[in-house]
């Protein structure tokens, strides 16, 4: 009886797997960023070898079965493993000395990378210093105010500089779950940050340029600035972001503005970029060839434009930075152009699945940014739309269709695109920054079209025009078009109800809903249906997610409490900094205020006592400030009054609560914590990324 049932389950799915047997090439980046995760997601090293072992185990089933079935064990299986093994691999290659402790150094060394932040007030420097003691690569922040002119133009890479700065040893999350800035210092080579103390002295201004690496960054430096000049306040720093890639001038406020409108996308350079240079090229190079009968008759037109709109595309990605969304669009967009070029059509899901699968070959830490996710999570969802009967009944237009009725169903398509590439936009948006808009939509109707057939444009021509001394009237022109831009940004982000804010979800969550959505997208019969349980769970756990009720930093000196579900009220009366910001931000608090103006808060020269109340569960927390300790029968008679103590400083054996007491000494273990206490539950940062080698050093008492 098992014997049967067993044989007509495999019939079952062999028949299934060879109705999408034409779409199962498509799940390989899936299964290669699947073992790519298992790396980078799980903690500990045991952890790690139980997932090797079954994934060892897939391949060895596969060799026991037969059929499609076994075909796609054993290539899911491999898959799997060669993406842990590249995620490995790719980790122990960049390891690179980091500091271990904050100090203030005389840095000298060599600027090798220069990032303008005007919009932020300062600009970041990557150093090479001379101190063999320092890491090899050092990333320090410099104040616009603190340095002159004269000397800010000579910071270019190659300088020989000199500086007093604070350095610190790369941070970990603010929260577990947050962004983890070491971890990203890890794969980009940097062992410390910092800020200079005061101005930078130039020893000796940057030699030319000698190598292609060098003489392309001087040229996007060049042009940049060019483009800042030409194009004066905000525009030109939208400017310098639509073709060099340099984001940031971009003040913060409008730059909030467009990711609120859901125009983020436009200011990285990705997919529409790509396309628009890349189709202007073809069409004018292929319409210049043309011109001559004789020339068109006698070589391959289309190939050659083609080829040149290749070449121009990747010309572009090398000048934009090559980000994640320029090297995904550009190997999206050469697929194409070699299908134009063969007489082939090329746009299809293969295309998006080869790109995806090249960058995690090369770059496997890629898939855990939101850059990555974000853009291929919307031309999946926006290629499959199109490859569906839906999607082809929108775009099939017939002779005997009215213009009322073509007119009618180019609107339908323009709606049901922004529909499914914010549906597909929203989960990452969310995830990953806590908020995400509503009318993108709306904003994207206005947008792209001004994008397409005006900024970008004007765009080449400026650049055309600026070549032979006659730019400035279009400038003129592009500074205004940008301005639209920005304007109209400002006005949806501003409508009621633009923003929608939520605390983070955990990453089970967030993984449902990505295979939900892989799963609808990826296969082609009505198998796809079944994505909605996946999607439904992945839904229900990130709406009925609860942010932490405690919140203590790795250095134990921001402390907040969640209060009346949606304020954060802290110890110290200190502005509002980074910390707090991001901790207000992970929460969707609505604000924070300080502990001692609440009522039924305990407060004295040496800490606050508050009784928390969570789903009819009292919990007392004592809150110990670093200056003014108490006496200690007196600290000890409060702490066994509390359940949870919590303090920056070293806490005494004596001090007992009836629940959990943290200190200096033991965040130097757990560096951040999350604390839930209805039911009882701790995170810290420590067990998030476990035996990963960027785990951040201990914080200085």
């Amino acid at each position: 009886m098992v014997v049967a049932l067993a044989q007509r389950a495999h019939a079952a799915v062999e028949t299934v797997l060879l109705t999408e047997f034409r779409q199962l090439p498509l799940w390989s980046p899936v299964m290669l960023g699947a073992g790519i995760g298992c790396y980078f997601l799980l903690p500990w090293r045991e952890q790690w070898l139980v997932a090797l072992t079954l994934m060892a185990m897939l391949v060895a089933l596969g060799f026991a079965m037969r059929g499609i079935i076994a075909r796609v064990l054993i290539f899911a299986g491999v898959l799997m493993l060669a993406g842990f093994g590249l995620a490995w691999t790719r980790t122990m290659s960049v390891a690179a000395p980091r500091l271990m402790s904050p100090s203030i150094v005389q840095l000298v060394g060599t600027v090798t990378a220069v990032e303008l932040r005007t919009g932020h007030g300062q600009s970041r420097l990557r150093i090479a210093p001379y101190d063999p003691a320092l890491p090899p690569d050092i990333r320090v922040s410099v104040a616009d105010s603190a340095t002159v002119p004269a000397v800010a133009s000579e910071l270019r890479p190659g300088a020989r500089v000199s500086m007093t700065a604070r350095l610190a040893p790369p941070s970990g999350p603010t929260q577990p779950g947050g962004y983890d800035f070491a971890r990203n210092a890890w794969f980009e080579g940097f062992g410390a940050t910092g800020n200079a103390l005061g101005g930078v002295t130039i020893l000796e201004s940057a030699p030319p340029p000698g190598d292609f690496a060098a003489r392309l960054a001087a040229l996007r430096a060049a042009l940049t600035a060019r483009l800042r000049l030409m194009v004066p306040g905000v525009a030109g720093s939208f400017a310098a972001a639509f073709v060099t890639g340099e984001k940031g001038a971009i003040p913060e406020d409008v730059a909030q503005a467009m990711r609120d409108s859901g125009l983020a996308h436009l200011l990285s350079i990705s997919g529409l970029h790509i396309a628009i240079v890349v189709a202007g090229t073809l069409w004018s190079v292929r319409k210049l060839l043309l011109l001559r009968p004789w020339l068109a008759l006698r070589i391959p037109v289309k190939a050659i434009a083609a080829a040149i709109a290749a070449i121009t595309g990747i010309g572009y990605t090398l000048l934009a930075g090559s980000g994640v969304p320029t090297v995904r669009a550009c190997l999206a967009t050469l697929i194409v152009l070699i299908g134009i070029g063969i007489g082939r059509e090329a746009l299809s899901l293969r295309l998006v699945a080869t790109a995806a699968f090249v960058i995690l070959l090369f770059r496997p830490e890629a898939l855990l940014g939101p850059s990555f996710q974000l853009s291929f999570a919307a031309v999946t969802g926006l290629i499959a739309l199109y490859q569906s009967r839906f999607g082809r009944w929108l775009n099939a237009a017939q002779a005997y269709d009215g213009w009322l009725v073509r007119l009618a169903r180019t609107a339908l398509a323009l709606l049901v695109t922004g529909l499914v590439a914010e549906a597909m936009l929203s989960a990452t948006a969310l995830y990953h920054f806590n908020r995400t808009g509503l009318y993108g939509v709306v904003a994207n109707l206005v947008a792209i079209p001004l994008t397409t057939f005006v900024i970008m444009p004007l765009q080449v021509l400026a650049l055309a025009m600026d070549a032979l001394g006659f730019g400035a009237p279009v400038y003129w022109l592009l500074g205004h078009s940008y301005i639209l831009l920005i304007d109209w940004a400002k006005e949806v982000a501003h409508w009621p109800g633009a923003v929608v804010r939520m605390p983070s979800m955990s990453r089970i969550a967030y993984g449902l809903l990505i295979v939900g959505g892989l799963w609808l997208c990826l296969w082609h019969s009505r198998l796809r249906l079944a994505a909605i349980v996946p999607i439904i769970l992945g839904i229900a756990l990130a709406v009925s997610a609860q942010p932490p009720d405690i919140l203590v930093s790795a250095d134990g000196r921001q402390i907040a409490l969640r209060i009346d579900g949606n304020r954060l009220a802290r110890l110290h009366a200190r502005q509002v900094g980074f910390v707090t910001t991001s901790w207000i931000t992970a929460s969707a608090a609505d604000t924070s205020v300080r502990l001692s103006t609440l009522p039924g808060a305990r407060c004295s020269v040496w800490g606050c006592a508050l009784s928390m109340v969570t789903k009819g569960r009292t919990t007392i927390v004592l809150v110990a400030r670093a200056a003014h300790p108490p006496q200690p029968a007196k600290l000890e008679a409060a702490c066994r009054a509390v359940d949870i103590v919590i303090s920056e400083r070293p806490l005494p054996p004596d001090c007992q609560p009836r629940q959990l007491r943290i200190d200096s000494a033991s965040l130097e273990k757990t560096q951040a914590l999350a604390i839930w206490l209805s039911p009882a539950r701790l995170q810290s940062v420590a067990a998030q990324i476990g035996d990963h080698p960027w785990q951040p050093a201990p914080s200085a008492p």
